[in-house]
């Protein structure tokens, strides 16, 4: 005798067809067929049930909850890993456009030191990681030059490429006694010297006073996007070596602000040397500090 089950409307036979039940056995009893609609009343009820009696012992871990939209951060990587890869691919590009002679590749964060080559190892500023060819070709120009004139070509396209070289924290020394007036006195020299050597076209400049300067007198500082330029002199050098030593140092600094604001390199080359015979200051990056009385002694 075979049986004839139904679950959820889908019926299920046994493998025996029908026509072969006996008639005198007891007829079967009439499968119950179970509507769509029956199915889903049933289905929607159990799932609330479950609800009423589960949701109170849900904890929020597991409720599913929408993804994150994912944030891309447009600034390279710092990890090991990745500052290895893009050494690695930077390397590769230069010495596809002809870098000879270099060993090593370091990708650097400096705010001065752009590019430098230290015997066989070649050190760029991370920020050319991504320049583009022309940039690279300067670079790997610069690495392999012969002669100083090919160099400082090179340097120029370099340094005409941006580079974001961050905050620069500059670290104000407390005024002494006497400070306030002899910044007072230099802004005052700045704008007379401005005006008789320069016809005024100098911007006003900030000056400040440093007690930590070792070896240097003064020092022009060209700024940042973040920071603006000034003009550094060394206390010492003021009060030791007298004013008139003093103010050929602040035209040779002055010098060093002409070449910044009229977009030439800063060095002490033969633009400065030009530049600084014609305001009459000695043209050297160094020169003797000795006070003019001591040299008048020395000579007789």
């Amino acid at each position: 005798m075979s049986r004839r089950h139904t679950q959820l409307g889908f019926d299920f036979f046994d493998a025996a067809p029908a026509a072969a039940e006996s008639s005198s056995a007891p007829a079967a009893p009439t499968p119950m067929i179970v509507s769509p609609s029956f199915t889903q009343s049933v289905t929607l009820a159990v799932t609330q049930l479950v609800t009423q009696v589960f949701s109170p012992v849900l904890t929020p871990a597991f409720v599913p909850t929408p993804p994150k939209p994912v944030e891309h951060d447009s600034r390279p990587s710092r990890g090991r890993t990745a500052v290895r890869a893009r050494t690695a691919v930077l390397f590769s590009r230069l010495d596809d456009l002809g870098l000879r002679g270099v060993d090593a590749l370091v990708l650097m964060r400096t705010r001065t030191v752009m590019v430098s080559l230290i015997g066989r190892t070649l050190r760029i500023h991370e920020g050319y990681a991504d320049a583009p060819e022309s940039v690279l070709r300067a670079i790997v120009a610069f690495a392999i030059a012969r002669n100083k004139t090919a160099r400082t070509t090179a340097r120029e396209a370099i340094l005409a490429f941006d580079v974001e070289r961050g905050p620069s924290v500059r670290r104000h020394e407390p005024a002494r006694p006497g400070d306030v007036a002899m910044i007072a006195q230099l802004m005052d020299a700045h704008r007379e010297l401005n005006a008789k050597w320069f016809d005024g076209a100098l911007s006003a400049m900030p000056l400040r006073l440093s007690g930590r300067m070792a070896t240097r007198l003064g020092h022009y500082d060209p700024g940042s996007r973040h920071t603006p330029p000034e003009i550094v002199m060394s206390r010492t050098h003021i009060t030791r070596h007298g004013w008139r030593e003093a103010m050929h140092t602040l035209l040779h600094e002055m010098v060093h602000q002409w070449q910044h604001e009229t977009g030439q390199p800063l060095d002490h080359g033969a633009g400065f040397r030009e530049k600084a015979r014609d305001v009459g200051i000695t043209p050297a990056a160094r020169r003797d500090v000795t006070p003019l009385e001591k040299r008048r002694k020395a000579t007789g």
